[in-house]
């Protein structure tokens, strides 16, 4: 098995910074890509951004240019540093990771979520 645990959320005003962390576990082989989605109240989970294993990165166009994602593959972690922020990128964020793991086994992860909340 597999596990996803992120830190980092909380509160900040406008303008502010927060940087998420998110830390793989287990018997792990193998991390393709890793990403953070969002998901703010009464709406869907959407994807923030993303990065390969070798380092390629895809932005959702609300986050270009404030958001980066990077990743240490030897720790199995990945991290968004959020900088600039606004109140409508409040929501809960979570982690996902693609992993093989264990006999060869594919795993979708999710991490269990850490709030971020954007006051104005």
């Amino acid at each position: 098995q597999v596990q996803l645990v992120e830190s980092g959320g909380g509160s900040v005003q406008a303008g502010g910074s927060l940087r998420l962390s998110c830390a793989a576990s287990g018997s792990i082989i193998a991390i393709n890509a890793m990403s953070w989605y969002r998901q703010a109240p009464g709406k869907q989970r959407d994807v923030v951004a993303t990065i390969s294993p070798g380092g390629s990165t895809n932005y959702a166009d609300s986050v270009k240019g404030r958001f980066t994602i990077s990743r240490d593959n030897a720790k199995n972690t990945v991290h968004l540093q959020m900088n600039s922020l606004k109140p409508e990128d409040t929501g809960v964020y979570y982690c996902n990771a693609d992993i093989i793991w264990g006999r060869g086994y594919a795993s979708d992860s999710w991490g269990q979520g850490t709030q971020v909340t954007v006051s104005s």
